[in-house]
């Protein structure tokens, strides 16, 4: 039996605040009626900065989508909040499309990457958690948000429209039929879908934890003034549902997640196929 490799679903961007757009992709789930965002990010400011370069099975629609907001010859900065493929699945495109561009890394991801990605010493900005980036008209700051599945993570914050990039982190699975608003994923599924995301597949260690140091970095995020949370596999949060994606981070350490997909799912994951 061939399987042909799943193919993302395209969504067009989305303003999130001004200036502010969310770059996106979705991906359906294998043997279950759900999907998950591909999602990258575009600050359109004086400088205008990147968030990461998305996969390089959504290349020619990521691209296509960037070059209809913006001259990728105008792009400034292009940010990497961590060294997985679907975060930077096409910086070796940016960096030959946006010649001024530098990239916004750091050393960890710098030795990481090696030798997977070539980026010119020159042409990179090395930044850790709490740093800051000015791009001329608002400074960014680096915060590594407290759940990730890599030491290169740092999200970003934007004081200017109270946007955070998670990097990871918010993730959780929607309906087959994609929504862009996480106050469209139906409230128990949403929790349980963050609860199965962040235990499984991106912060095993959740449940041995410190609460207390885990708790003070939940804190960090909440004396920000955040106005709206997008990450790569969320849908966007806004309104209300920012307090509550807070909550639901704050109690993972606690929650029971459902069970591991395992092989019995994959077999009957094969047998729905066929």
């Amino acid at each position: 039996m061939a399987f042909e490799p799943v193919t993302p679903i395209h969504m067009p961007p989305l303003e999130v605040a001004p200036g502010t757009f969310l770059l996106r992709s979705v991906q359906p789930a294998f043997g279950a009626p759900l999907s998950v965002h591909l999602n990258s990010l575009l600050i359109r400011g004086a400088e205008p900065v990147l968030v990461d370069t998305s996969t390089p099975a959504n290349r020619d629609a990521w691209l296509a989508d960037v070059g209809s907001l913006i001259d990728p010859a105008d792009v400034r900065w292009i940010f990497i909040s961590h060294d997985d493929v679907d975060h930077t699945g096409n910086l070796h495109h940016v960096l030959e499309l946006c010649p001024q561009a530098t990239v916004v890394t750091n050393w960890a991801l710098t030795e990481r990457m090696a030798n997977a990605i070539d980026v010119p010493p020159h042409r990179m900005r090395w930044i850790d958690d709490d740093g800051a980036l000015d791009v001329g008209d608002r400074v960014l700051r680096a915060m590594r948000p407290p759940v990730y599945d890599s030491p290169t993570t740092r999200g970003l914050y934007d004081p200017t429209t109270g946007v955070y990039w998670g990097s990871d982190a918010f993730a959780t699975p929607m309906p087959a039929e994609p929504v862009e608003h996480v106050a469209d994923v139906p409230p128990p599924m949403w929790e349980e879908g963050m609860a199965m995301f962040h235990h499984h597949a991106l912060a095993p260690w959740l449940a041995i934890v410190d609460r207390d140091a885990y708790a003070a970095q939940v804190g960090r995020l909440r004396e920000l003034d955040l106005r709206v949370l997008t990450s790569a596999h969320t849908p966007v949060i806004t309104g209300d549902s920012v307090a509550t994606a807070l909550d639901h981070l704050a109690a993972l350490p606690d929650v029971t997640p459902p069970p591991h997909p395992d092989q019995a799912a994959l077999e009957a994951a094969l047998a729905g196929a066929g």
